[in-house]
């Protein structure tokens, strides 16, 4: 792609693209009109109208990059032989080690080489973050994708639906290829207008939170309980790059969405030819007059430069102007396309980082640091006094490369939902954060002036040469199958009644406990690791839990209750809440559960098959 830094008009030079009309998904004769995400699912599930509450949907990929053994071992106890989709890749997200614990099964590294003879791939450590590696080397235009890592529906930039499940639910996948889920609804943001200079699709994905999109999706979620998709179409969603479209995909999970799709297009053939998988396209579009529930019009032209603050407030970049920084992280999963990473390398050119300023250089996969290399935009970084460091996925969480006191640290990934006060940092584009390298501070981009002109090339390496397959004959692999072996997963099944004690905020539980969550941020803290806790969180309460997230809490046999501001403040009084027997649940909505010496209505999300997976403390139980 040729142009001015935050143009991302196609070039006229773009090869013409041979129309595949057998791969186009259209609507048949009757049907009415749908949305992508409707389109996905009714192609692959016998309920094509998608009227029930859950509907058993065939599942093309899975992908596993937070707790891959567990998922693993969930498989092996339903007996599986060979994963039942197209394609199962295992993700390592951790390059390298501190400590012998780090080596324990349960860590998400070194998943089990058994999964290679069940026709898993596993990507190794190094090859890049997930979600940027899948984009490349395996996500489809209008598949379905199972994933544990909300981070990776980022994909949907390409036209992949990706929804987020628990590991039984993974496990079931693996086994039948087939997943059951709630239809979802729609929100369809409709892009006009061509991006400024010095303005990138960062700072349009900032300019939605901005606008209350998260509120939108909060509301629809509600009304419907039903998970909400976001929708990106209009004149200008055919302008964006793919690695663009998968930055503005990125915002699901921050905006409480299930998922974020794309239009499937020429743009996307043309990526997907450049990555060498030109046969994977299928184009997709939503039908004319297809029912959405909202819809967001936003003119890219009208965007300027933000931020999100430490505090999680997207503001002008102008209000924190003129504050030192101390730490620049470029690159990461999500948050910066090739793109960016070469503007950014262009505008700091001949320039010296700062004395009080690390510049940490994150490539967000193997392509993008070959390309980097061979463009010489790495040396030109590296000169500039950029350190190259590793694609570990601690360096999201801020485990490693924490902010530093006494001063800002810019970062160009979403933070991971409860993060700890000490470790946050401001997100921005990575124009911004070329303009705080080159000055010190926070500042406006458009402060350079004049833009530079940046050209992505046509023809990326493709080498696939840190993922694992089968072996056709014996090898050390297949003999050290074994190691690391996977965990022991007991199904935590609710027999009777219990009393749980009520534990506020963010916490690990030491005995069986109810968490008190205040904030979307909080429930999907406890979403991403509720399979790690342990068996002791037994329900969350919160005022507000998305309908997506449900399925995980039920999957792991873990209550999913809301409440209102009242019953809230009840609980937090309490030191524990009582609640009944299993069989008092079924068909109810509502809990009754006992705090102190008065009893309080909580609301029960689950539905359908759902409320026996929780019953029984696993979806993978036998269900009727």
């Amino acid at each position: 792609m040729h142009g001015l830094i935050g143009n991302t008009a196609e070039p006229a030079t773009t090869p013409p693209i041979r129309r595949r009309s057998a791969k186009i998904m259209r609507a048949r004769a009757g049907d009415p009109p749908r949305t992508m995400p409707q389109k996905v699912l009714a192609g692959r599930t016998e309920d094509t109208k998608l009227e029930s509450d859950l509907v058993r949907v065939k599942v093309d990929q899975v992908i596993l990059a937070r707790e891959p053994n567990r998922a693993l071992a969930e498989a092996n106890a339903l007996g599986m032989k060979k994963a039942a989709v197209e394609v199962a890749v295992a993700y390592d997200t951790r390059c390298f080690t501190v400590s012998e614990s780090d080596y324990s099964s349960t860590a998400p590294r070194g998943v089990s080489r058994e999964a290679l003879k069940q026709g898993v791939l596993i990507a190794r450590p190094g090859i890049g973050f997930p979600s940027m590696v899948h984009l490349e080397r395996f996500a489809s235009p209008a598949r379905l994708a199972v994933t544990d890592e909300p981070r990776i529906g980022s994909v949907g930039g390409v036209g992949m639906l990706t929804l987020v499940a628990s590991p039984s639910q993974i496990a079931e996948v693996m086994t039948s290829g087939h997943l059951w889920v709630r239809p979802p609804r729609s929100v369809q943001v409709l892009l006009s207008g061509r991006v400024r200079p010095f303005v990138c699709v960062r700072d349009v994905a900032l300019e939605l939170m901005r606008r209350g999109l998260g509120e939108i999706i909060q509301r629809i979620d509600a009304e419907h309980t039903a998970p909400v998709i976001i929708e990106f179409a209009g004149p200008s969603a055919r302008l964006l790059s793919v690695p663009d479209r998968s930055v503005l995909c990125a915002l699901a999970p921050q905006l409480g969405a299930a998922g974020a799709v794309f239009v499937s297009d020429e743009k996307t053939e043309v990526y997907l030819r450049d990555q060498r998988r030109s046969k994977a396209h299928r184009a997709l579009v939503p039908d004319p007059g297809a029912p959405c529930d909202d819809v967001v019009s936003v003119d890219l032209s009208a965007v300027d430069p933000l931020v999100m603050d430490r505090d999680g407030k997207v503001r002008p970049v102008r209000d924190l102007a003129g504050q030192p920084v101390r730490q620049v992280i470029l690159g990461g999963d999500s948050g910066a396309s090739l793109r960016d990473m070469l503007a950014a390398a262009a505008l700091l050119k001949s320039k010296r980082v700062p004395s009080e300023i690390d510049l940490l250089l994150a490539p967000q996969s193997r392509q993008v640091l070959e390309v980097l290399a061979q463009s010489g935009a790495l040396v030109d970084l590296i000169a500039t006094g950029a350190r190259l460091i590793e694609p570990d996925h601690r360096l999201v969480t801020g485990e490693i490369y924490p902010p530093p006191p006494g001063g800002l640290s810019l970062r160009t990934f979403d933070p991971e939902p409860g993060t700890p006060k000490d470790r946050r940092f401001v997100v921005a584009s990575a124009e911004t954060l070329a303009y705080a390298v080159a000055s010190g501070k926070v500042g406006d981009p458009r402060s350079f002036k004049r833009p530079v002109r940046v050209t992505v090339p046509r023809s990326l390496p493709t080498d696939d040469v840190l993922v694992l397959r089968k072996s056709r004959g014996k090898s050390k692999v297949d003999a050290d199958a074994q190691k690391p072996a996977l965990p022991e997963v007991p199904m935590l099944a609710w027999k009777n009644g219990e009393t749980l004690q009520v534990v506020s905020g963010l916490a690990e539980p030491d005995k069986p406990t109810a968490l008190i969550l205040q904030s979307l941020d909080d429930v999907r803290w406890a979403a991403t690791q509720a399979s790690s806790l342990g068996p002791n969180l037994r329900a969350v309460i919160a005022p507000y839990i998305p309908s997506g997230t449900v399925p995980i809490f039920a999957g792991l046999g873990i209550l999913a209750l809301t409440a209102d501001g009242t019953t809230m403040k009840a609980l937090e009084g309490e030191g524990s809440v009582g609640l009944p027997p299993p069989d008092t649940w079924d068909g109810n909505s509502t809990i009754q559960a006992q705090v102190g010496q008065s009893q309080v209505d909580l609301r029960w999300l689950a539905v359908d098959a759902e409320r026996l997976w929780t019953a029984a403390g696993s979806a993978r139980s036998k269900r009727e």
